[in-house]
């Protein structure tokens, strides 16, 4: 076949596959002869395509005719179910079987909450308050008013007034304590509680545990003897999609129930006490809610609402439970009165980054680095070492600085834990008897200055006489940067890995703790200045907060 037929053909070809980007191709006389005549290549092409264009449309056309069919079909059903008058579906009857679970999970809801409601309270507190309404400011001072109006300057004005507040909680025993949350009686002056009946008493405080939130307070005088009471459940066999209610008042509206889910367990480092690890449920959670139950569907309850994650002051999807777990191994201290004391390690401890797991011989990051430890604590006794890194503590596999710390804390004082360890390669087992320490006590060095330096964008450890020499730095005490965080303020400041901080607001790092303090009491500051020493160097670098 000669150019001028191919050329026709293609634009043939082209036209009937309605191909929208198709090139133009000038037809010649002897092309349109054959195309018309159905000879040569291109009217054998044009004969293909007319077949299969055939056999398209009649395929098409028995496909239309179903459709045509299902549609009318369809249209008679609907027209039969269509109210002639208004237009809309008939009422038809409800099969049993298909809302029968629905029913049946119905039931459910609301029996859990007809049964642990009557042991949820409203707990109402009232604070005295001063508030003082400053006086106006002369700009020359109370001299000048003196001078030229004779007699004092107006004095500050003081307002006494009360401040009321809501929460819910818990009826724990037949002789009158209540479970509710710490901030829901904080400083308040007296305290009220309502039951679920009306009936309303006094309360007082018995024992309070700022650092997890919970409070217990008691009925003041005579104590009804038909209290209702709750049961707990196991939190630590919660997961992820259980079911869950909520109860409490919130905004006032008392003994409110809210459905939802286990959205999370374990949650820490949520920001909002010093031990956390909530429980995240999707149930509405609104300002009211404090101190009340989150319910599991056996009526157990499971965790005490605590908080919300909002930016409006108002339940946005995502609220927070403190476990019973934690909230049982409690109890019997503060029904007593009594303070409630934690163990402790005697450790100064940190997250293992990538670039830490290289340097220690982990394969990959697990565990929690110790960078210091304390003079005569339990972890100094069992033999825990700087640069250990720990890895199960009792049976528990580490994972994070918060958690160690968390697991420590509610060891009991004086129990015998076995600590697994990496020490240059290989694992050791360590038997450590924990110690005790006031509960106002345990916090803060730890997390508060692990977290500081974990915002500015810096892995450190102590330094050492190996590390020194390495460095090639001419001192023997400070912290030595591991690593640093892209996009850090370290980073933005031209910190670099190897980097040692010797100084800190010009007070003097002998190591990591040191360092920690210091920015644990200047956190109110906008800036850190650092002295550090590089490749034998010495240089001030600001750190932006």
């Amino acid at each position: 076949m000669d150019k001028d037929s191919r050329r026709g053909a293609r634009q043939f070809c082209d036209e009937y596959r309605g191909n929208s980007r198709a090139r133009s191709y000038p037809l010649t006389a002897k092309a349109r002869r054959e195309v018309a005549a159905g000879k040569g290549w291109a009217g054998r092409r044009k004969g293909e395509f007319m077949d299969a264009t055939g056999n398209r449309m009649k395929a098409l056309g028995v496909a239309l005719g179903i459709a045509l069919f299902v549609a009318i079909g369809l249209g008679v059903f609907v027209a039969a179910d269509l109210n002639p008058d208004t237009g809309a579906l008939k009422a038809g009857p409800i099969d049993p079987a298909v809302v029968a679970p629905a029913q049946q999970l119905s039931r459910a809801f609301s029996m859990v909450a007809g049964h642990v409601k009557p042991a949820v309270v409203s707990v109402y507190s009232e604070k005295n308050v001063t508030l003082t309404e400053p006086a106006f400011p002369f700009p020359f001072g109370n001299n000048f008013f003196q001078q030229f109006f004779g007699g004092q300057a107006p004095q500050q004005r003081e307002y006494h007034g009360e401040e009321h507040g809501m929460g819910s909680g818990m009826i724990l025993d037949q002789q009158g304590h209540i479970l509710t949350n710490y901030h829901v009686v904080k400083d308040v002056n007296d305290i009220k509680v309502r039951l679920a009946d009306g009936r309303t008493f006094e309360a007082e405080i018995v024992g309070t545990d700022s650092d997890t939130d919970v409070a217990v307070i008691r009925i003041k005088g005579h104590v009804p003897p038909d209290l209702p009471v709750i049961s707990f459940g196991d939190s630590d066999a919660l997961r992820s999609g259980d079911l869950v209610l909520a109860i409490g008042a919130p905004f006032g509206l008392l003994h409110t129930v809210t459905a939802g889910i286990i959205s999370a367990t374990g949650r820490s480092n949520v920001g909002i006490e010093d031990y956390e690890d909530f429980l995240q449920t999707d149930a509405a959670i609104n300002p009211g809610n404090s101190g009340g139950p989150l319910v599991n569907m056996r009526g157990e309850i499971i965790g005490m609402n605590s908080a919300i994650a909002t930016s409006v002051g108002q339940f946005g999807g995502v609220g927070f439970a403190i476990p019973s777990n934690m909230i049982k191994i409690m109890l019997p201290k503060l029904i007593k009165g009594e303070k409630i004391v934690r163990g402790q390690l005697g450790v100064i401890i940190q997250e293992v980054t990538p670039g830490l797991a290289k340097q220690f011989g982990l394969s990959e990051p697990r565990g929690v680095l110790v960078s210091q430890v304390n003079p005569d604590s339990a972890a100094k006794k069992a033999g825990v070492k700087t640069g250990d890194v720990i890895l199960r503590y009792g049976k528990t596999d580490v994972t994070s600085v918060r958690q160690l710390r968390d697991l420590v804390a509610n060891t009991q004082p004086g129990t015998e834990v076995k600590i697994t360890v990496q020490r240059n390669g290989k694992e050791q087992t360590l038997n450590a008897v924990i110690g005790s320490q006031a509960a106002e006590n345990v916090a803060a060095s730890v997390e508060d200055g692990t977290a500081l330096l974990s915002q500015l964008g810096l892995t450190v450890v102590d330094l050492t006489a190996d590390l020194a020499k390495q460095l090639g730095v001419d001192v023997d005490q400070g912290a030595v940067i591991a690593d640093v965080n892209e996009s850090s303020p370290a980073a933005v400041a031209g910190l670099q890995k190897g980097d040692v901080i010797v100084e800190a607001d010009r007070e003097l790092v002998t190591n990591v703790n040191t360092l920690e303090r210091i920015l644990v009491k200047n956190k109110d500051k906008d800036e850190v200045l650092l002295r550090v020493m590089r490749a034998g160097g010495s240089l001030f670098v600001v750190l932006q907060k």
